[in-house]
C-alpha cells in the first residue's frame, strides 16, 4: 500500500480520500467522455475525482473495506462514525436507507453519506475492520439469555 493514489496525472494523499463508490455514467447526462469512468473516488471534504478503476478493484489493490450492499469501498485510515437512519418528516428518500456513515472534513466539519446496508454491518466493517456478516447468529443460552459467539469463531482461520 503506498500512501498516494494516482488517478490520471492527479495524485491523490490516501488520507484524503473517504470512500470509493460505483459510477453509472448513464445517470449523468451532462458528461460528455469516451472514458469509461467505474467508480467514483469521494474525498473527506465531498469532492469527488472520476476513476476508470471498479470500486473492488480499487479496495483490492488499496486494502479498503467493502460495504457489500451499498458497493461502495471504505478507507480504513479514515475515523468514522455511523448511525441508524430515520428519515426527518416531508423527507421521502428514493431508496430504504438504514443508516449514516459519519466522518469530518479537514476543517472539523461533519460529512455523511447514506448506506443501504444496517447500521450494525457499517460499524463493523467500517469502524472495527471486521468481515461483513452474512448473517446474524442468534444463540441462546438456558433461561433465554443471548449467548454471543466469541470473536475467534467469527472469522475464518
Amino acid at each position: 500500500m503506498s500512501n498516494t493514489v494516482t488517478v490520471g496525472r492527479r495524485l491523490i494523499p490516501f488520507e484524503h480520500i473517504a470512500f470509493v463508490e460505483p459510477f453509472d455514467p448513464a445517470t449523468q447526462t451532462r458528461l460528455q467522455t469516451g472514458r469509461p469512468f467505474q467508480a467514483r473516488i469521494v474525498l473527506i471534504n465531498r469532492d469527488s475525482v472520476l476513476t476508470e478503476e471498479a470500486p473492488d478493484a480499487f479496495a483490492e489493490k488499496h486494502g479498503f473495506r467493502r460495504l457489500g450492499e451499498d458497493g461502495i469501498v471504505v478507507n480504513p485510515a479514515v475515523f468514522f462514525s455511523v448511525e441508524a437512519f430515520e428519515p426527518a418528516e416531508g423527507f421521502n428518500p428514493a431508496k430504504a436507507y438504514r443508516s449514516r456513515l459519519l466522518w469530518r472534513d479537514r476543517d472539523g466539519e461533519m460529512q455523511s453519506k447514506l448506506l443501504l446496508t444496517p447500521p450494525e454491518t457499517v460499524l463493523a466493517v467500517a469502524v472495527r475492520g471486521d468481515e461483513a456478516p452474512s448473517a446474524p447468529v442468534p444463540s441462546t443460552t438456558k433461561g433465554g439469555r443471548s449467548r454471543r459467539p466469541q470473536a475467534s469463531s467469527l472469522r475464518p482461520q
